[in-house]
């Protein structure tokens, strides 16, 4: 997976290229800690490229959510359909704001 940054003030956007899975989790977890702690105040995460994403991917997300409650917002944005799926099958698209 590839993850690139753009970050302007405090607003962060992370593009992810590839498969989110066991492997490649850990490396956005280590992504999203090191942005949320620049004191961000938006996180947009764009899945344009995203192809995959496991179980481990899904708990990178829900922390990365909860590091930004209270600082901020994060949204996941360009969603294939493939992904929306496992989104609404394990109820994330209740808890994640995606667009």
């Amino acid at each position: 997976m590839e993850i690139s940054e753009t970050l302007k003030e405090n607003v962060c956007r992370l593009s992810l290229d590839g498969r989110l899975d066991t492997t490649t989790a850990p490396e956005l977890d280590t992504k999203l800690s090191e942005v949320i702690g620049k004191d961000i105040k938006e996180l947009t995460l764009d899945f344009k490229g995203l192809e995959y994403i496991s179980s481990a991917g899904l708990r990178v997300l829900l922390r990365g959510q909860k590091m930004m409650n209270g600082k901020g917002t994060m949204v996941i944005t360009n969603v294939k359909d493939e992904l929306m799926e496992i989104f609404e099958m394990t109820g994330f698209n209740d808890i994640l704001n995606i667009q």
